[in-house]
């Protein structure tokens, strides 16, 4: 009987709930809030355009080497660090967003050199993008523990306009992704991507050109 009771109890206030909160307010009261943490963040980063939106729990590091372009959307949950010291070294690091980007929820952008991406990138949800590792790919950093080995940048990465990114991608340091280029979901990228390519696997291989002629 008192199962009974609870069970219609959580019935009635489910109810009540779905009046006064239904689903199709949550994207907006989600964009709100958003633009909210925006204007909390903006100030401290380099350089910001108008109109961002940055979901909550953002783990920040070095925002004064950070800048957005207009109209950036940044999921929940973003690990975004532009490292100017780790440890004993210290780095000039810089990431770049631009305009009209989105970026999905859990992401991890980390520099201690350059990350740059363009106008227009579509990102998924739970991917990695880097310009360094722990230590060089050595036989002599074995030696020491990979949580105290220093930063290792093998180069920049470039990622072009309009390029769309799916869930779980990760971006390794030294690689360029040209213009329009889809990355295929869980792929990791090890080199560059050349434009309107759709690449995927691990590590990433071309399965496709894009062009006026394909059938």
């Amino acid at each position: 009987m008192k199962r009974t009771l609870l069970i219609n109890v959580a019935r009635l206030l489910g109810w009540v709930m779905h009046q006064i909160y239904p689903m199709s307010m949550e994207k907006y009261v989600t964009t709100l809030f958003a633009m909210f943490n925006a204007f909390r963040i903006v100030p401290g980063l380099k350089s910001a355009g108008k109109a961002a939106k940055i979901g909550s729990g953002i783990s920040l590091i070095g925002a004064q080497n950070i800048s957005l372009g207009d109209n950036v959307s940044i999921g929940k949950n973003m690990v975004l660090t532009a490292w100017n010291k780790h440890g004993k070294h210290t780095f000039t690091p810089e990431i770049i967003i631009g305009s009209n980007t989105q970026i999905g929820r859990d992401c991890h952008i980390t520099a201690i050199d350059s990350i740059h991406i363009g106008d227009n990138v579509l990102m998924g949800m739970k991917i990695t993008i880097t310009d360094n590792s722990h230590g060089k790919p050595e036989f002599e950093s074995l030696a020491v523990p990979p949580a105290i080995r220093p930063l290792y940048s093998k180069g920049k990465v470039h990622i072009d306009d309009g390029v769309w990114v799916g869930d779980k991608a990760t971006i390794l340091p030294g690689v360029t992704i040209g213009k329009n280029a889809i990355i295929g979901a869980n792929s990791v990228v090890t080199k560059n991507v050349q434009p309107n390519s759709i690449v995927g696997g691990n590590p990433a291989r071309v399965i496709k050109i894009m062009s006026q002629n394909n059938e």
